[in-house]
């Protein structure tokens, strides 16, 4: 697959993103082919760990590639989307569990379901360039790929903030927020990529003190709120222009579904929990939700002017997160 570059390498196992005109966006096939890899080498006495990195400096891999979810949903074809997601949601899982250690190396842009790749590895690095985001309730979705899993372990109402806005944050946030584990200069990447290809021991990575954390000082109290009424009710009382903004921009049901998530998340003992929970409302999202209108605006017509539609209310949110019966998420073979 020339989308992505999956090979042995001495003693490790290689898996590169080559989609650098797009972003390294993560299509259907990439995600099946990055399982299929992780479970050739589970048992391979030849490798020892996992190497994932990308071609390009503008990402690592900016979110999923899911204009073949909108085109089908448009055309009424709602199970291309549910498919899509389940297998990205499997191999997202598979990360997370692997018994083998999977470093990540994560420059530019890493979003949506690149955070479902590089978020899960056991040793995410990350580097001056790195900006990281969950965007989905910008497009009708809500921080899925076990991104309320990854959300819910931030410190304070840190999740909550990054689920509803939508922010970007650099290197020193990513190591606060726990979505990385190192911060290393990107200029250091190829020669620790070679070591570690080399010797197979991951002994010798070692971070250097990262740039500053300004998420550490912002006041999130706001988001403490019961609901999205109070959340936004708190902001407009003390005058946070900057915060409502793209609170104000964003899908109401995707919202008001990704606070409870990130919240229920806080009672999982694993990520599959957190998983099997986000994939009831994707797999229902080009039928049920403002999914395929925030698409539209964003990425298929980009006229970044979206019409949200979809009820928010709690009836509403209570029906896209209602289990699935026999549809459920599950990860066996």
């Amino acid at each position: 697959m020339d989308d992505l570059i999956i090979r042995r390498d001495r003693r490790a196992g290689r898996i590169t993103f080559n989609r650098p005109q797009a972003l390294n966006a993560l299509s259907h096939d990439m995600a099946l082919a990055i399982h299929a890899a992780l479970n050739d080498w589970r048992n391979d006495p030849e490798v020892d760990l996992v190497i994932i990195d990308a071609v390009g400096e503008r990402a690592f891999c900016a979110g999923g590639d899911i204009a073949a979810v909108y085109h089908a949903g448009r055309a009424g074809n709602h199970a291309e989307g549910a498919r899509f997601f389940f297998d990205e949601y499997r191999m997202n899982a598979a990360i997370a569990d692997y018994p083998k250690p999977i470093l990540a190396f994560m420059q530019g842009f890493v979003m949506g379901g690149g955070v479902g790749v590089g978020g899960h590895a056991s040793h995410r690095i990350v580097g001056d360039t790195t900006q990281i985001a969950m965007p989905e309730s910008g497009i009708g979705l809500i921080p899925d790929v076990g991104g309320s899993w990854l959300l819910a372990q931030a410190p304070g109402r840190v999740g909550e903030y990054l689920a509803l806005t939508s922010a970007r944050i650099g290197a020193g946030d990513a190591l606060y927020a726990g979505f990385a584990d190192y911060y290393l200069p990107e200029a250091e990447w190829p020669a620790l990529i070679d070591h570690l290809a080399d010797s197979g021991e991951i002994s010798t990575v070692v971070g250097q003190a990262p740039p500053l954390a300004p998420l550490a000082d912002l006041d999130l109290s706001a988001f403490e709120g019961a609901d999205m009424a109070e959340i936004v009710a708190r902001l407009e009382e003390r005058g946070d222009t900057e915060m409502l903004k793209p609170i104000r921009r964003n899908s109401p049901l995707s919202m008001a579904a990704g606070l409870r998530l990130v919240r229920e998340a806080r009672g999982d003992a694993r990520m599959q929990e957190s998983l099997a929970r986000e994939y009831r409302f994707t797999s229902r999202a080009t039928r049920d939700s403002d999914f395929l209108e925030g698409v539209r605006a964003q990425i298929i017509d980009k006229d970044r002017n979206p019409h949200w539609a979809a009820d928010a209310s709690p009836a509403a949110v209570d029906a896209i997160l209602a289990p699935l019966g026999a549809d459920e998420l599950h990860f066996d073979v």
